[in-house]
């Protein structure tokens, strides 16, 4: 016990635990305080405190820094009764959202506190796996036949240039040679199928999932125009094993336990209410029937 009392800490706490317990027997003394009206800071509130200065500033508080931090958090408590007090929370909308959110966390909270045993958390995936499903990844090059420059004669000439470079290497200056300028990049490295869909449209990177490798195909078209593709190597999508995504898995796991919570523990709540709603004005009535008929 020698070394906790000597602790500079604890003192500190208990110095403050011994004023607070003396103002209160001080009060007590003159009368007694109503419940209402006392304000009680627990040893656990002072250390608080004391470990929020310390992450914030990496040293404790003096004295005065402390007694200045007690007097905040009592003034906080103050104003928070007077303005309840006052009826300051009722129809406050950014009130009503925080307590709707309070109440929310706190029935997640009941979800998180269950750990998903390995044969709960293999059945889920196994349910869930394609949420979790790799995209496959492409590499290749392209040379491009532009309907702004060619008109309606692009894919033709996408077409008649295939033929002429068929058996061609992948870096043939002829397919080259005979394509118009792209505004972009004429390689493109290990891009997924998303990523495909976003700079050429969705049409292409559906199509180039099924070209041939090793040798220019086409014509595929974008949202640009035709394209002549060669394809250097393709990686198919997939599933990944559990063992490979476990922490992701128990994170999904987790947060869709926590939305089953908050379904239930809402759902409880709103059994125990009934909802008024206004009648439509007699007007909108009548010209309602109207359109019925």
């Amino acid at each position: 016990m020698k070394p906790s009392l000597r602790d500079p800490l604890l003192q500190f706490l208990l110095l403050g635990a011994a004023m607070f317990a003396a103002n209160t027997w001080l009060n007590h003394d003159r009368g007694g305080v109503e419940v209402s009206r006392q304000i009680a800071l627990t040893l656990d509130d002072l250390r608080q405190i004391d470990l929020a200065f310390q992450s914030q500033w990496r040293r404790q508080p003096t004295a005065d820094e402390f007694k200045a931090m007690v007097d905040d958090k009592v003034q906080e408590e103050i104003l928070y009764r007077e303005g309840l007090a006052m009826g300051l929370d009722k129809d406050d909308t950014i009130v009503k959202r925080r307590m709707a959110q309070k109440l929310q966390f706190l029935a997640e909270d009941v979800a998180s506190a269950h750990e998903p045993t390995a044969a709960e958390l293999k059945t889920w995936f196994e349910r869930n796996s394609q949420k979790f499903g790799l995209p496959g990844r492409i590499t290749f090059r392209h040379v491009y036949f532009s309907p702004d420059n060619r008109g309606q004669r692009a894919r033709d000439d996408a077409v008649d240039a295939l033929r002429k470079v068929t058996g061609e290497p992948e870096d043939s200056k002829a397919a080259a040679l005979k394509a118009d300028r792209f505004m972009f990049q004429e390689f493109y490295a290990d891009r997924s199928s998303d990523q495909l869909a976003k700079e050429f449209g969705p049409q292409f990177a559906q199509a180039m999932f099924g070209v041939k490798l090793g040798s220019w195909q086409g014509p595929v078209e974008s949202g640009y125009g035709w394209h002549l593709v060669f394809v250097e190597s393709l990686t198919p999508g997939r599933i990944p094993a559990l063992e490979e995504i476990e922490s992701d898995v128990k994170t999904a796991w987790l947060g869709e336990q926590k939305q089953q919570a908050w379904r239930t523990a809402y759902q409880k709540m709103r059994a125990n209410y009934t909802v008024l709603l206004p009648r439509p004005p007699e007007n909108q009535t009548a010209r309602a029937g109207e359109g019925q008929q």
